[in-house]
């Protein structure tokens, strides 16, 4: 019964993130826009719900593994490799959004359209190795 709540939180806390996420695609190329208040309402929104939900995806995750056994799991780690590098991504757009805080324009977002497509994919490739646990 435990597994089943972790799992649940596991997935709550993955939807919120990758929400997150794409909130924080739209705010950086809302700003090259001069959507000034878009991108402060993007940063108010990454620091109280998105950070969190982080945190919890990593905590929750680790819980479900450790209590599943999976640690050895080939498609675990693979699934790791997208999880470490969206995690990377929240940084670097994480940095973005407070360099870009005061509202000044600072030249064209680095093509927005690719990084939610990127971050679409890759949830995707989670999702599956998630689920179906192929190796």
């Amino acid at each position: 019964m435990v597994y089943l709540w972790l799992k649940g939180v596991h997935v709550a806390a993955v939807l919120i993130f990758v929400g997150g996420l794409f909130a924080q695609s739209l705010g950086i190329a809302a700003q090259a826009r001069g959507g000034a208040e878009t991108l402060r309402i993007i940063a108010r929104w990454d620091r109280l719900v998105t950070v969190p939900a982080m945190l919890m995806v990593w905590l929750s995750g680790t819980l479900v593994a450790a209590t599943g056994a999976w640690f050895s799991s080939h498609w675990l780690w693979t699934k790791l490799i997208f999880v470490v590098a969206l995690t990377g991504l929240h940084g670097i757009q994480s940095g973005r959004l407070r360099r870009l805080w005061p509202g000044e324009r600072q030249g064209p977002a680095a093509r927005p359209p690719r990084v939610p497509a990127a971050v679409a994919l890759a949830v995707a490739i989670i999702a599956v190795l998630a689920v179906a646990k192929p190796f």
